[in-house]
């Protein structure tokens, strides 16, 4: 029964609304009623997925589940929640902190959504990009194109790209994408992100809510680290942390908020404008669109219109034609997009000028902090 509300979940999220930004609000609207409705139906089911979730945890935990162990430092970045929380530039972020500290790191990832299905794919060496976004997957692919230097690997069994990490690259630390609930590889720090603005979303397990396990899960964790702060939001973060602090004390709290970086255009270098002046028209495939929305308005873009798919979209060649054909209904000149659907559009052609905008992750000095002092030192 839960498989069943589970495919329901992801029909209604398979779902893509097409519009302009005042229709788009009522779109938006009538998603979030059809997903809470199912979370409605899931909602007795809640207790049975959670149990499941809490029972593996325990044989994980008293052995009768294999954990493997490895002699370097383990660090996990990964959430609570379905998605939406800004693992990737997380993962960005401390990938190259770690680097800066004098690590050689690697990246392993699930490879949600790649076609490679080896049991180890090697997404990026130190000097190239080996895979394509088909064979890698949306997120991994953009980890390997903005982590140069830094191998990314991915792998079903986490254990095996881990160890070839290594045994065969030679690595000192591995940083492990999506990791919290991968219990199969044993971690030294487990940081637990939460979007600043959906928090806990309605703090319910899924099928009735967007909870991966049970809120007492969170005691695994290392540290908790809120994305995504603004104005719009702090005052419900503030509270949350305080909550956080109640309920798992001990565990250290840090804050970053989303800063915008250089807008590209495809198949050039980052642009030296900071925002393009055309009238444009955005588009993206990723849990919040609203997000993206939000931060290309703060930026300063001319929108004329908005489109949002859903979270890991695969396009196609008519999806980028039918948006163009939009963008000038719309009056836009040219295409606005994620740098994590940039990726996924490469192998497709527009007479448009396509952007795309990379944003990256900015925490507070104490997260740095935390990272340096609870970390062994490369000798």
């Amino acid at each position: 029964m839960i498989v069943v509300f589970y495919a329901a979940f992801c029909k209604i999220g398979s779902e893509k609304y097409i519009s302009g930004i005042i229709i788009d609000q009522d779109f938006s609207r009538s998603m979030k009623l059809s997903r809470n409705l199912l979370f409605a139906a899931g909602r007795p089911f809640s207790p049975i997925y959670g149990l499941l979730m809490l029972v593996r945890e325990r044989l994980y935990k008293y052995g009768a589940f294999k954990q493997h162990t490895f002699p370097i430092p383990i660090v996990s970045v990964g959430n609570i929640t379905m998605g939406g929380t800004g693992k990737t530039p997380a993962v960005t972020f401390v990938a190259n902190f770690l680097q800066s500290l004098g690590f050689r790191p690697a990246v392993v990832s699930r490879g949600y959504g790649g076609k490679a299905t080896g049991a180890v794919n090697l997404i990026s060496n130190c000097q190239e990009v080996l895979l394509d976004v088909l064979q890698a997957g949306d997120e991994p692919y953009m980890l390997a194109k903005n982590l140069p230097g830094i191998p990314v690997l991915t792998g079903k069994k986490r254990c095996h790209p881990c160890r070839y990490a290594l045994d065969t690259l030679h690595c000192n630390i591995i940083v492990l994408d999506d990791g919290f609930q991968h219990l199969a590889v044993a971690r030294d720090l487990d940081l637990v992100l939460f979007n600043a603005t959906t928090l806990a979303g309605n703090s319910r397990i899924f099928p009735g809510g967007e909870l991966r396990e049970p809120v007492s899960a969170l005691r695994r964790g290392s540290a908790f680290l809120l994305t995504g702060c603004d104005a719009g939001n702090h005052e419900r973060a503030l509270r949350f942390s305080q909550l956080l602090k109640e309920k798992y004390p001990g565990k250290p709290i840090f804050f970053s908020s989303t800063m915008c970086g250089s807008f590209m255009e495809r198949n050039s270098a980052y642009l030296s404008v900071t925002v393009p002046t055309l009238p444009l028209y955005a588009f993206c495939g990723i849990a919040h669109p609203e997000r993206f929305r939000s931060t290309l308005e703060t930026a300063g873009i001319n929108l004329t219109g908005f489109t949002a798919f859903a979270d890991h979209r695969a396009y196609s060649q008519e999806d980028l034609d039918t948006l163009a054909n939009k963008a000038i209904e719309a009056n836009a000149s040219g295409l606005v997009t994620t740098e994590k659907d940039m990726v996924k559009l490469e192998r497709y052609s527009t007479n448009l000028p396509l952007f795309s905008l990379r944003t990256e992750m900015k925490p507070e000095q104490s997260f740095l902090d935390y990272l340096r002092n609870n970390l062994p030192l490369p000798a």
